[in-house]
């Protein structure tokens, strides 16, 4: 059953992709989350951990060949287990999708209006001059000063951090429950990514709107969000409060992408200065590793790393960390 305050309950849901030869791809393996009402919680790790196919499976949004198992309980139901008429009734108007590059997402036919105003379309029984005073609200609401000139806008018109506040205009046009956010700021200057974040911010302060987002950039994370959980290959490998990921990791994974983070703004400025990484390969996930799956990069293996997966340990109460050094 989902908690009092829970709103989502992710439970060993499992990602799988067949392929034409071999053993299916698994992209994500095992994950558990819990989300509460009006939570912001981040997911981190690198390209290719299985992040947005995680935000993909929230909403069924994945390729036809991609097959999921597991729960995703939402308001005590399991998405993976509603008709394609009752997922379409959910996406949208009780959890939306602010999707990576509006550039290829948002409809180039489609005036600005346009987009926002088909959401609202597809959910709520609005007449066309109600739904049109609607979308300009909603234009107001993500920053636009002059919302007469964006609504009939094209996007091929738009700046990118324009499209991106249509895309988040669209996403919360319904108000929503959740709202996941998949590498929201990754086309974005510096300025522009601290201007998301704060609207992102506004939006839950304003409405009780939870977030999951997604990013690869630690620093986002930084006084936006609640918790975070961290993802490797398919796997969530630690969870605790933002201050304490971003402070003090546990899960040499994490330690490492720390490092990365903080030596990369010490070193972004200086000229012919190579950027730090972390050594070796993320695994294929063709591959399915016996063990901890970060044992071939970690510094601090140990033989019992590659004999078997490590469940999720307590080195503190709040904090599991799926590593072998906080017990056996």
């Amino acid at each position: 059953m989902v908690g009092p305050r829970d709103l989502l309950r992710i439970r060993d849901l499992a990602v799988m992709y067949s392929a034409e030869e071999g053993v299916p791809i698994r992209a994500v393996d095992g994950v558990s989350l819990e989300i509460c009402a009006e939570e912001i919680v981040g997911i981190l790790g690198e390209s290719g951990c299985g992040k947005s196919t995680l935000a993909g499976a929230l909403l069924q949004l994945l390729a036809p060949r991609a097959k999921c198992e597991g729960e995703i309980l939402f308001r005590g139901r399991d998405l993976l287990n509603l008709s394609a008429a009752e997922l379409r009734s959910v996406r949208g108007r009780d959890i939306a999708l602010i999707p990576q590059d509006p550039a290829l997402s948002l409809n180039p036919v489609m005036t600005a209006g346009s987009l926002i105003g088909e959401v609202l379309r597809a959910h709520l029984p609005l007449g066309a001059e109600r739904r049109r005073e609607r979308v300009m609200g909603l234009l107001r609401e993500v920053g636009f000063d002059r919302p007469e000139e964006i609504y009939s806008a094209y996007t091929h018109q738009l700046s990118g951090g324009q499209r991106q506040r249509i895309a988040i205009a669209q996403a919360v046009a319904c108000r929503p429950a959740l709202l996941v956010a998949d590498e929201p700021t990754s086309k974005l200057d510096a300025t522009l990514q601290s201007e998301v974040v704060a609207l992102l911010s506004q939006i839950r302060q304003q409405h009780g709107t939870t977030i999951l987002i997604i990013s690869h950039d630690p620093a986002l994370f930084a006084g936006f969000a609640d918790r975070i959980a961290v993802m490797y290959a398919g796997r969530i490998v630690e969870v605790g409060k933002s201050v304490e990921i971003l402070g003090r990791p546990l899960h040499p994974y994490t330690q490492a992408l720390m490092r990365i983070a903080t030596s990369s703004v010490a070193t972004g400025a200086r000229a012919n200065m190579r950027l730090p990484a972390i050594a070796g390969e993320s695994p294929n996930p063709g591959c399915i590793l016996e063990g901890c799956r970060f044992e071939p990069r970690c510094p601090e293996r140990m033989q019992v790393c590659s004999q078997r997966y490590p469940q999720a340990f307590l080195p503190e109460p709040t904090r599991p960390v799926n590593c072998f050094k906080y017990g056996g």
